[in-house]
C-alpha cells in the first residue's frame, strides 16, 4: 500500500502532459488559456500531493513512509502546512495536542511551510534522535546565521571545528575546577541581589523579582565570561546598552521567522525585518566584544600568559595555542553566545521556582527547614552545601519538569542522512527534528499527577526517584542529551540551586493579593512567566 501511495504522490502531475490531446492545438494557440490551464493543473497537482501526504506539503512524494512504518502526522493546509498553528500561541502545547490527536507521540511528521519536521513526545524515540550521530547538526535559522552563531558552539555544523569548540568548553570553560573557582563571584552577585530585594521591599512594600534576578544573572555571566561587573544599584549606561543588545538578540533568535520556512517570502518582503535588525546589531556586538578582548590583551603584551582557574572566558580563549587557538571573529561569536545563553535562562528558571514556592507554602517551609538544618539560619550557603540538601535539589528538578526552560529543547536537530529508527520509521535527510520535552514531562503515563508541583517525587527519603537531569534519562532532560547537550548545564544547576536556597533562607515569601501569581506561559527564546512575579519578601531577623 505504501508503494502505491508513493507512486501516486510522485506521479500526480502526469496528466498535465495530456492537455494537448484534450484541448487540441488550436485551443492551445490561445496563450491566455494555456497559462490558465497550466496554472490550474499546477494547483491541482499541489492539492493532490498534499491530500496524499501524511505530514503535509513538505512531506510530499512519500517522504513519510520510506520505512516499514509510516510516520503519521497532520496535513495542515496546502503550501503552508501547520505553520499558522505554530506561529502563534504556545508551539509546545500545540504539538503535544497534535501528537495525541494523530496518535503520534512516538514520532509525528508535520510541515512548517516548506520545512519537513518531526517531533517526538516519547523518551525512547527522543533518546534515539538526540544521540544519533546523523542528528548532530542543527538547522541554521536566518537570524542565527546573521548574528554569527554559525561559528559558535550551539549552531556550528558537526565536524572538526565544532568538536574543537566542544573540547574547549568541557576542558576549559565549564571544567569543574573553573566552576568552583568562580563561586565567590556567584556569591557576590547573589548578595547584591538580596540587598536590592530588601531595599525595594522597604520602599514599595512588594518586589518585582525578575528585575533583580536578571541583574544578578547579567553580572554573573559577565563576570565569568568577561571578568567585568556593573553596579546595578544606580543608573549605568554601559549596562543598559548591554541589556538592550541582549534583549534584541533574544527577540531575533526567539521570534518565529516566517522567511525561515517560506523560501519565497524574503524575495518579496521581510515581515520581521530580520536582515536589517541583525545588520544593526552585529557591528555593536563586534565593537563591544572586541574592545573587551583588547583590554585583556594589553596588560600581558610581551609577557607569557599565566592562567589560573579563576580566569574569565576571554583569558581562557586567549591562552589557547596550536590547533585550539581561535581567530578573533570566532572568539567574538563564542563569547557572545555565552552571554546570550547564560543571561536569561538562569533568571527565568529561578523565577519559576520562587513562584511555585510561594504558591506552595508547605514546600517553602520544608525547604527552609532543610537549609537551616545544614547551615543554620544565619550560615552562609556554599556550593558544597547543595549536595547535602536533597530537598533543594528536588525543588529545582521539579521546577525543570513543570516549567522546562526549553520546552522543545530550544534548538532543533537536522538529519544529515536517512535515519532508520528502532520503531521501523525512517527520517529522511534534511528533516528538522524536535523533542517535545514539555509533552514528556506532562505525560500522565510517565508521571503521576503531572500537572501538580510535587518535589517529593524526586526525594528518595519520601519514596521518590533521584533522576539525573543532565541528559542520562529522557524522562527529564531539560538540557538536552547526546553530542549537543548544553555545555553549561552544571554551571546553570549550581547557580539556580544556590540562588533559590539563599532567597528562601533570607526571606519568607508570600503572594501580593492585589497582584496575584499567574503561571501563564510565553515562549520566547526560553519559556518564561507571561506576567512577571510580584511577591512579599519578609526578611528573617535571624539572617
Amino acid at each position: 500500500m505504501a508503494l502505491v501511495l508513493q507512486s501516486s504522490s510522485t506521479d500526480s502531475s502526469w496528466w498535465v502532459f495530456t492537455l494537448p490531446a484534450f484541448l487540441g492545438s488550436e485551443v492551445l494557440a490561445d496563450h491566455s488559456l494555456l497559462v490558465v490551464s497550466l496554472f490550474i493543473a499546477s494547483i491541482s497537482a499541489v492539492l493532490l500531493a498534499w491530500a496524499l501526504s501524511s505530514g503535509g506539503p513538505a512531506w510530499a512524494n512519500g517522504r513519510s513512509h520510506r520505512g516499514a512504518t509510516q510516520i503519521p502526522g497532520p496535513r495542515g493546509i496546502p503550501l503552508f502546512g501547520s505553520i499558522f498553528s505554530l506561529a502563534q500561541g504556545l508551539p509546545h502545547r500545540t504539538l503535544a495536542r497534535l501528537s495525541k490527536s494523530n496518535r503520534a507521540t512516538q514520532l509525528m511528521a508535520f510541515s512548517i511551510g516548506s520545512t519537513p519536521a518531526v517531533v517526538s513526545s516519547e523518551p525512547g524515540v527522543a533518546k534515539e534522535i538526540l544521540s544519533h550521530p546523523n542528528f548532530a547538526d542543527r538547522p541554521l535559522k536566518r537570524s542565527a546565521r546573521e548574528l554569527m552563531f554559525a561559528r559558535a558552539i550551539g549552531f556550528a555544523p558537526s565536524g572538526t571545528y565544532w568538536r574543537m569548540l566542544r573540547r574547549i568548553a568541557s576542558t576549559h570553560l565549564f571544567a569543574p575546577r573553573r566552576i568552583a573557582a568562580h563561586e565567590p563571584g556567584r556569591q557576590f552577585d547573589c548578595s547584591t541581589m538580596l540587598s536590592g530585594i530588601e531595599s525595594e521591599m522597604a520602599s514599595t512594600g512588594a518586589v518585582k523579582l525578575r528585575n533583580h534576578l536578571q541583574g544578578a544573572a547579567l553580572n554573573n555571566i559577565m563576570g565569568s565570561v568577561f571578568g567585568k561587573r556593573y553596579n546595578l544599584s544606580e543608573e549605568n549606561a554601559d549596562a543598559e546598552v548591554l541589556k538592550q543588545m541582549v534583549r534584541e538578540g533574544f527577540a531575533l533568535l526567539g521570534a518565529f521567522n516566517w522567511s525561515d520556512h517560506l523560501s519565497w517570502l524574503p524575495k518579496m518582503f521581510d515581515p520581521s525585518r530580520v536582515e536589517k535588525r541583525c545588520a544593526d546589531l552585529v557591528p555593536r556586538v563586534r565593537k563591544l566584544v572586541s574592545e573587551i578582548i583588547d583590554e585583556h590583551r594589553k596588560p600581558l603584551e610581551g609577557c607569557e600568559r599565566q592562567l589560573g582557574n579563576n580566569g574569565d572566558f576571554v583569558d581562557v580563549l586567549l591562552s589557547l595555542e596550536g590547533e585550539e587557538k581561535l581567530s578573533e571573529d570566532d572568539m567574538v561569536a563564542v563569547l557572545w553566545e555565552m552571554i546570550f545563553r547564560g543571561t536569561d535562562t538562569t533568571a527565568l528558571l529561578t523565577e519559576w521556582a520562587m513562584a511555585e514556592l510561594i504558591l506552595h507554602p508547605t514546600v517553602q517551609s520544608k525547604l527552609r527547614a532543610e537549609i537551616d538544618s545544614v547551615v543554620g539560619s544565619a550560615g552562609t550557603i556554599q556550593d558544597a552545601h547543595v549536595a547535602q540538601m536533597p530537598y533543594l535539589q528536588a525543588v529545582v528538578k521539579e521546577t525543570l519538569r513543570v516549567h522546562p526552560p526549553g520546552p522543545l529543547l530550544s534548538w532543533a536537530r537536522l538529519s544529515t542522512d536517512d535515519i532508520q529508527l528502532s520503531n521501523g520509521m525512517v527520517v529522511p535527510a534534511g528533516t528538522t527534528a524536535m523533542v517535545n520535552m514539555w509533552a514528556i514531562t506532562h505525560d500522565s503515563s510517565i508521571w503521576t499527577n503531572p500537572d501538580k508541583f510535587d518535589p517529593a517525587r524526586f526525594n528518595v527519603s519520601e519514596g521518590g526517584v533521584d533522576i539525573d537531569v543532565r541528559g542520562g534519562d529522557l524522562k527529564l532532560a531539560p538540557f538536552g542529551a547526546g553530542r549537543r547537550v548544553c555545555p553549561g548545564k552544571n554551571l546553570g544547576l549550581i547557580t539556580v540551586s544556590l540562588w533559590v536556597a539563599r532567597l528562601v533562607q533570607r526571606f519568607e515569601w508570600g503572594p501580593v493579593e492585589s497582584d496575584p501569581i499567574d503561571l501563564s506561559e510565553v515562549l520566547k527564546l526560553s519559556l518564561e512567566m507571561k506576567k512577571p512575579l510580584a511577591a512579599f519578601a519578609t526578611a528573617r531577623n535571624c539572617v
